[in-house]
C-alpha cells in the first residue's frame, strides 16, 4: 500500500474546532479493510465479465482493393460464425481475418452494412464458437459502470473500464444520417477498438463501440444494443436495413412569420422539398419541388433528421400522411409504400 492509500484525516469546515467524540472515529485499520473489500467487489465484477465474454470477442485484420491493411475488433452472436462490428472497419474491404481469444485465425466475409448505424454483420468459417448476447441498452443509467473490450492499436484482447457519461447522444454517420440514442461513456477506447463490445456489470453487451473524439480522453461512444438488435436482424434476413424512403431531397428551412400566423401553424420551421426521384413515393403522391413539409403523421417537422427519425419508427407498409404548405395554403397528402 502507497502512502496514497492510507487514511487521512478528516477535513474540519473553518470555524469548527470541536474535536470529534472518540467514539466516533474511524479505526484506520477498519478503514483499510473496508477499502479492501470494496475494491475486491469491483475486481471480482470485472474479472467475472471479462471471464464471460472475452472469448466471444475477436480481432480483426482488414485488407483493401489497394493491399492496405487496417484493424477493429468484432464479437460473435452465434456459434456458428455471426459476429457484429463496425461498417467503417469492413466497409469496401476485399478481405476479413479474424483473430480469436485463443490465436486462432479464422477467414471472415460481410454479410450485410448499414453506413447509416456504422454497424455491420460478418460471418466467420467457423462453427461451435463461443459467443455472447446483446442486452437491452434502453435499461443503462448514467453512472453505472461499463467495460469496454477489443484491440486498441493491434493489442489483442485488451480490457478497459469506465462509466456511462451521458446517455441520448446523437453523432452523424459517414452518409450524414444521424444515429440515435448513443451511449457516452468513460472506459478508455483508441482506434483497433471500432467494432467491439461495450459490456457492463452483469456481463451484458449494451453497446458497440464505434468512435472517440481526437485529443480528448475519457470520451467514448458506442451505439446502443438495441439498434444493433435491430440492424442484426435486418442484415441476417434481408442481408440489408429496409428503411422507408419518401424519395425527395430536401432541405432545412424557416417559415415567413406571416404563413405561421395565417396558418396557424405550431412551428416556424419546415423541410423544403428541393428534388423528387422520378416515378418515387412522394412523386407518385402529388408532391412537388418547392412544397415545405411541417408534420409526418402528426408530428411536427423541423429539420431532415426528423423527417428521418419518424420513418425510422413506422412500419413499412403504413400509410404515410404528410402535412405540406404549398402557395400559402395548407394540405394533406398520403403517401403509400
Amino acid at each position: 500500500m502507497s502512502a496514497f492509500d492510507k487514511p487521512t484525516n478528516r477535513f474540519h469546515f473553518l470555524g469548527d474546532d470541536t474535536p470529534e467524540p472518540s467514539d466516533r472515529r474511524p479505526k484506520p485499520q477498519d478503514a483499510s479493510l473496508e477499502d479492501a473489500e470494496l475494491l475486491d467487489a469491483y475486481s471480482r465484477a470485472v474479472v467475472n465479465v471479462v471471464e464471460q465474454v472475452s472469448p466471444a470477442v475477436v480481432g480483426l485484420r482488414v485488407v483493401d482493393e489497394r493491399g492496405r491493411e487496417g484493424a477493429g475488433s468484432g464479437f460473435l452472436i452465434t456459434p456458428d460464425g455471426y459476429a457484429v462490428t463496425n461498417s467503417h472497419v469492413v466497409d469496401g474491404k476485399q478481405r476479413l481475418l479474424a483473430t480469436t481469444e485463443d490465436g486462432d485465425r479464422i477467414e471472415a466475409r460481410v454479410i450485410g452494412d448499414d453506413p447509416s448505424t456504422d454497424l455491420a454483420l460478418i460471418r466467420l468459417s467457423a462453427r461451435e464458437l463461443p459467443f455472447a448476447k446483446l442486452g437491452d441498452s434502453d435499461g443503462l443509467r448514467v453512472g453505472q459502470l461499463v467495460i469496454a473490450m477489443g484491440n486498441p492499436l493491434g493489442f489483442q484482447s485488451t480490457v478497459s473500464t469506465g462509466v456511462v457519461s451521458a446517455l441520448g447522444r446523437a453523432m452523424r454517420s459517414r452518409e450524414g444520417r444521424l444515429i440515435e440514442s448513443v451511449i457516452q461513456h468513460a472506459a478508455p477506447i483508441n482506434p483497433g477498438n471500432s467494432g467491439g463490445p461495450l459490456v457492463d456489470s452483469q456481463g451484458h453487451i449494451v453497446g458497440v463501440n464505434t468512435a472517440i473524439i481526437a485529443f480528448a480522453q475519457g470520451i467514448g461512444f458506442a451505439v446502443p444494443s438495441n439498434t444493433a438488435q435491430w440492424i442484426v436482424g435486418e442484415l441476417m434476413s434481408h442481408g440489408e436495413v429496409r428503411r422507408r424512403q419518401l424519395g425527395i431531397a430536401a432541405v432545412s428551412v424557416q417559415l415567413p412569420r406571416r404563413v405561421v400566423r395565417d396558418l396557424d401553424l405550431l412551428t416556424d420551421s419546415a423541410v423544403e422539398v428541393a428534388d423528387l426521384a422520378p416515378n418515387g413515393p412522394a412523386h407518385a403522391a402529388g408532391i412537388e419541388r418547392g412544397d415545405l413539409i411541417v408534420a409526418v403523421q402528426g408530428r411536427l417537422i423541423a429539420n431532415v433528421d426528423d423527417i428521418h427519425r419518424v420513418l425510422t419508427l413506422l412500419p413499412l407498409d403504413q400509410q404515410l400522411a404528410l402535412t405540406i404548405v404549398r402557395d400559402g395554403v395548407k394540405l394533406e397528402v398520403e403517401i403509400g409504400q
